[in-house]
């Protein structure tokens, strides 16, 4: 199946590896925390807690502030877009909060190799292509248009 992005380079491919290596490395997994706006919406629901983006954020934060006893568990973490933009109640972003305990981050959904470097996530899910000539993992084909 031909594709519109060029080979990889050999540059390409080692960074390719090295993320995919500090995600999945020996006893750690990738936490998923890209539940849409509905999806939140109904996990909040059966607890009978409001879908407002402060209890989203709330939501988020439980996760990303447990024990650190898992932090060695966990390679990499895939944000929805909203995460991105959110800090933890000491006014922490969250992209940061995970970045410093050496956790890649990802992101839900079809962005640019651009914008994820702009926004400090590592890849877009979730098959491995180029964009750019920057190695990425990204949903099936890239939008330039959503930088």
């Amino acid at each position: 199946m031909t594709h519109q992005f060029p080979p990889l380079t050999t540059e390409q491919k080692k960074e390719l590896h090295e993320i995919a290596l500090r995600i999945v490395s020996p006893g750690k997994g990738i936490l998923a925390a890209d539940e849409s706006i509905g999806s939140m919406g109904k996990r909040l629901n059966q607890i009978g807690v409001e879908n407002n983006e402060e209890n989203r954020r709330l939501y988020r934060q439980v996760l990303f502030t447990a024990d650190d006893r898992i932090d060695n568990c966990i390679g990499g973490v895939i944000f929805f877009h909203e995460t991105l933009y959110q800090n933890s109640d000491d006014g922490v972003p969250f992209v940061k909060m995970i970045k410093d305990k050496g956790i890649t981050i990802g992101i839900k959904g079809m962005f640019t190799q651009q914008w994820c470097t702009k926004n400090g996530t590592a890849f877009s899910l979730c098959f491995l292509c180029t964009d750019n000539n920057v190695v990425k993992m990204i949903p099936i084909h890239t939008d330039p248009q959503k930088d």
